[in-house]
């Protein structure tokens, strides 16, 4: 590094720090021996030359995160043993028992790479139909040699939108008004469909910005569209249910997917249940794991776990495992995307929801309020560094991580924090002459009060932003 300056060393020590914040997120998972960016299903449709490829060959590309670390061993056959494509997003696995039968249960989660970032400096898709905070997530179940898996996904609206941070507690989403959403709609749901077959679209917001005419172009099986908080209200959370009910028939005609000890497929998994709610994490999660047990349910009676008749609500211990797993889950991808663990836990926990979950939603909501606003720069640039959206360019004559600060951007802090203060001080002081005093604290009550306003207005320049993403991903 002696040739380099020293403004390059201070942002080689960024880029380092960047790279490292990338690396201690939690969720980072490799195998030497199993594919782990590719379902059950898709595993078993493939042919004796795919299998004798290695990892690398043969990965997913949408969920090998290190795979621009590895793009120059990729171009050398030799050394692909020692170069294991990395998942990213959550795995659990757990020994079971039910009715005295042992089987083993995983649940996997993938977050793609593409239009990979945080909660609001990535949203709706990009020109090539890749949606924000797209995972897909697997249900897999081993029993006696038989092997019977779920699918579903979830992403952002598939739309060209947008939903800046501005210090404001729910920034108002904006369309943008000039894109082909018809285009890139289409080509989302087309490759959805090459990949999963049949799309049940279960929209979990309180407006439906899909549907009509931009249904009628892709081949979607059905679009749902459920008001979660509407339907919910009030703790009312056993309404779930009518959702349940709504696309019970629709799930069993997609069926699950499940090979017999002999080798054989025995059942195909026809489509997915794509959810999503705004983020993709709270709601999302809990209707997939609703989803997730339904199916769960008729695999196990299948494999004969389950007696018939029997619930698997009922099953007790299982039940505390599945969901602890499904809350983890949630927590995972949330933290991931949106800086804390997720919200609605407790339901997921429990099945019921509680006060104390309400609590600790409002604490997580604070706590997402201040990452989205003051760090999600930095981790936007971090991510947008380790997977190679951003490329470092050592001849470039300026620093790309100096944004130069106007001065508002000090100097009215400080003017409500000295405000405030005054006010304070001047009702903690005060004398006999109340009428002096009012006047006073009304001056600089009024003079805290405006400039929290003026910032309020002027929030986009208060934010922590991305400085490392390029023009046409930033708009």
């Amino acid at each position: 590094m002696l040739h380099l300056t020293d403004i390059q060393l201070q942002d080689n020590k960024t880029f380092l720090a960047m790279l490292n914040h990338v690396l201690n997120v939690d969720g980072f998972y490799f195998s030497t021996t199993y594919d782990l960016t590719h379902t059950l299903q898709r595993l078993s449709n493939t042919s004796p030359e795919f299998q004798e490829m290695s990892l690398l060959e043969r990965a997913d590309q949408r969920f090998v995160w290190n795979g621009h670390l590895l793009r120059e061993l990729s171009a050398q056959p030799e050394v692909h043993r020692f170069a294991l494509p990395v998942l990213h997003g959550f795995i659990t696995m757990h020994s079971c028992s039910i009715n005295g039968k042992y089987f083993d249960w995983i649940l996997i989660s993938r977050r793609s790479c593409f239009r990979a970032g945080v909660r609001y400096y990535v949203r709706g898709i990009d020109s090539e139909g890749h949606a924000a905070n797209f995972v897909e997530t697997e249900q897999i179940v081993h029993y006696n040699g038989s092997r019977a898996s779920f699918v579903q996904t979830r992403g952002s609206i598939p739309l060209f939108w947008s939903q800046r941070p501005n210090l404001k507690y729910k920034p108002l989403p904006l369309i943008n008004k000039v894109a082909n959403h018809m285009d890139g709609f289409q080509r989302h749901f087309d490759s959805q469909v090459i990949i999963y077959g049949k799309q049940v679209i279960i929209n979990l917001d309180f407006y439906t910005p899909v549907g009509g005419p931009l249904e009628e172009h892709v081949k979607i099986r059905v679009y749902i569209a459920f008001d979660f908080h509407k339907e919910c209200k009030n703790m009312r959370w056993d309404r779930l249910s009518i959702l349940m009910d709504q696309v019970a028939e629709m799930q069993d005609e997609l069926s699950y997917f499940l090979v017999d000890s002999a080798g054989m497929v025995v059942a195909s998994q026809e489509g997915v249940f794509r959810s999503n709610c705004m983020d993709c994490l709270d709601r999302t999660n809990v209707i997939q794991s609703l989803l997730a047990r339904r199916s769960l349910q008729a695999q196990l009676q299948r494999l004969g776990v389950l007696h018939v008749g029997q619930k698997l609500e009922e099953q007790h211990d299982f039940e505390k495992i599945y969901k602890n797993a499904w809350a983890d889950n949630a927590n995972a991808c949330a933290k991931q995307y949106a800086g804390t663990g997720a919200l609605k836990t407790d339901f997921t926990r429990t099945g019921k929801r509680t006060q104390l979950g309400l609590v600790m939603d409002g604490w997580n909501s604070l706590i997402r309020y201040y990452k989205n606003n003051f760090s999600d720069g930095f981790r936007q640039d971090s991510i947008d560094l380790f997977l190679g959206n951003y490329s470092v360019d050592e001849l470039e004559s300026h620093s790309p991580l100096s944004v130069p600060r106007d001065l508002k951007f000090l100097a009215l802090p400080i003017i409500m924090v000295v405000a405030f203060s005054m006010c304070i001080i001047c009702l903690l002081m005060a004398g006999d002459t109340w009428t002096e005093t009012l006047a006073y604290v009304l001056f600089w009550g009024v003079a805290s009060i405006g400039t929290f306003f003026i910032i309020l207005y002027n929030g986009k320049d208060f934010v922590d932003a991305p400085r490392l993403v390029q023009k046409e991903k930033m708009d």
